[in-house]
């Protein structure tokens, strides 16, 4: 009866405990694995099992980090959020396995490691790893996951599959709109680079809308708009959220015939243009983002990627890529800008060693206020014009980067999210936001194209700014301060990592 009494309890708390944990790893946030073909409490049973493990024990801890690891599955994958958790440390305190299972794992020490795509291979485990009554216990879990392992590996190569062989209509699925072109159209020209693009900042859109509303509890509203000239956009704007004042994320699809102003701004970055009876065909896309959050203590962030593709006069093409994501926080913080630069350069690296410190140099240069002797923030990367080695090496480096933007900064974000602040920090946040505004009106390339282009949609170019902002006559802060150390480091852009 005892023995009946304890096998009760532990299969309510399982049961309880993993659809929790599920409800962190919904399918909206993890296109890679399709939960439809995965027993989701297969764990709940394994607990039935062996009532004494404390796995089944979720704090509101480990919730949070649940939040992190839901994010990051969406952006880069279960094998790549590890290593991730590894090294971040403010968030090694679990990992969870394929099979729903939690596995608690000492600060500081790295417990698993990445063995082929898709698959996860089990580290060293020292000694309070598990929180279990023995090594028998742990075995059983081993066990129990296997054919949960296996399904979900299937699941997972199913989804890539699909994937490259380009099923447009099932990934528009999860968009938060319907694509800007006809999706009868992209399937019918599914290889041509356009429809590619298309389709990729279309799904950077929606994962980092999703996990933004995760974060925030708000939702985005959505608004398509048309172009008549050609084209059009999807704006994802969310504004007075809990954590977010503003939040803008935007597509957009055009193509039409390129100003003289347009063109002029081109050919003075080095681009040869011959048109026909003055005419130059084009077409533009590019997903484009800018958060600026209610905490003076977490930061505000900026990605663009971009595709834009002209036909000369003689039925050539020419193209080209360009983008960037780069931070601005109000106060420095160590730990957030080495995290958010060592994403980036985990990404530049998997294509050239030299792309990250020459796209980092870049950003620091393009993101410079020459008026006031400062960059707007402590950068990133930023590249344009990139048309070589080749279109697919291009591209697949841009997928890289477009990855990036959820892991890069909503660590940043839960880390700091019940951080306290003064009316002072919250001022100091108000002036920098106004050096943010002078950068974007006077200096931003894609600001600049956007108001040079007929028939473009001010409210979404216009997205960046932020509600609120603060400009004070000779403002300057005072030494040794928090704000002073700020300054010194907008004014001597520094190596992170």
């Amino acid at each position: 009866m005892q023995k009946s009494r304890h096998a009760s309890a532990g299969r309510t708390v399982g049961e309880a405990t993993c659809k929790t944990a599920y409800s962190y790893f919904s399918p909206t946030y993890d296109p890679l694995i399709n939960w439809q073909l995965v027993d989701r409490y297969s764990c709940c049973r394994s607990v039935d099992k062996m009532t004494s493990l404390a796995l089944c024990t979720i704090n509101s801890s480990a919730r949070s980090v649940a939040r992190l690891c839901q994010v990051s599955r969406s952006a880069h994958g279960t094998a790549d959020f590890h290593s991730f958790v590894a090294r971040y440390s403010t968030l090694r305190k679990c990992a969870f396995l394929p099979g729903g299972k939690w596995s608690f794992i000492r600060a500081g020490t790295r417990q698993m490691s990445q063995a082929s795509p898709g698959r996860i291979s089990l580290g060293r485990y020292g000694k309070g790893v598990f929180l279990a009554a023995g090594a028998a216990a742990v075995t059983g879990v081993l066990a129990a996951g296997v054919s949960h392992f296996q399904r979900a590996e299937m699941a997972t190569k199913i989804s890539k599959v699909e994937e490259e062989e380009g099923n447009i209509r099932e990934r528009c699925k999860s968009f938060m709109s319907v694509p800007v072109t006809d999706i009868k159209v992209l399937e019918q020209r599914k290889d041509a680079m356009s429809t590619r693009m298309e389709m990729l900042i279309m799904e950077t859109q929606a994962a980092f809308c999703k996990a933004l509303e995760e974060v925030d509890g708000g939702t985005f509203r959505v608004d398509r708009w048309s172009r008549k000239e050609g084209g059009g956009g999807i704006s994802c704007v969310m504004q007075d959220g809990k954590v977010f004042e503003k939040a803008g994320v935007n597509v957009s699809v055009v193509f039409g015939n390129l100003t003289e102003e347009a063109a002029k701004q081109m050919r003075s970055r080095g681009k040869v243009l011959k048109g026909k009876d003055g005419k130059l065909p084009f077409c533009a896309m590019g997903v484009s983002s800018v958060i600026h959050p209610k905490n003076p203590h977490i930061p505000t962030v900026h990605f663009n990627y971009r595709y834009f593709e002209i036909e000369e006069a003689d039925g050539t093409k020419q193209w080209w890529f360009g983008g960037g994501t780069d931070l601005t926080p109000v106060y420095i913080d160590l730990e957030d800008a080495t995290h958010f630069h060592k994403t980036l350069k985990e990404a530049c690296d998997k294509h050239h060693p030299k792309y990250y410190p020459d796209f980092k140099k870049w950003c620091d240069n393009y993101f410079y206020i020459r008026h006031r002797g400062e960059t707007r923030g402590i950068g990133g990367i930023f590249f344009d014009d990139m048309d070589s080695p080749n279109q697919e090496e291009v591209f697949n480096f841009v997928k890289s980067c477009a990855k990036t933007v959820v892991p890069c900064y909503l660590p940043i974000v839960y880390k700091h999210l019940n951080d306290s602040f003064t009316p002072e920090e919250k001022d100091w946040q108000q002036v920098r936001r106004g050096r943010y505004v002078e950068f974007n009106l006077v200096y931003d390339r894609g600001v600049k194209f956007g108001l040079a282009t007929p028939g473009s949609r001010i409210e979404s170019i216009l997205m960046s700014l932020p509600l609120t902002a603060r400009w004070e006559y000779m403002h300057e802060p005072t030494k040794g301060t928090k704000e002073a150390k700020m300054m010194e480091v907008l004014r001597n852009p520094k190596e992170w990592i």
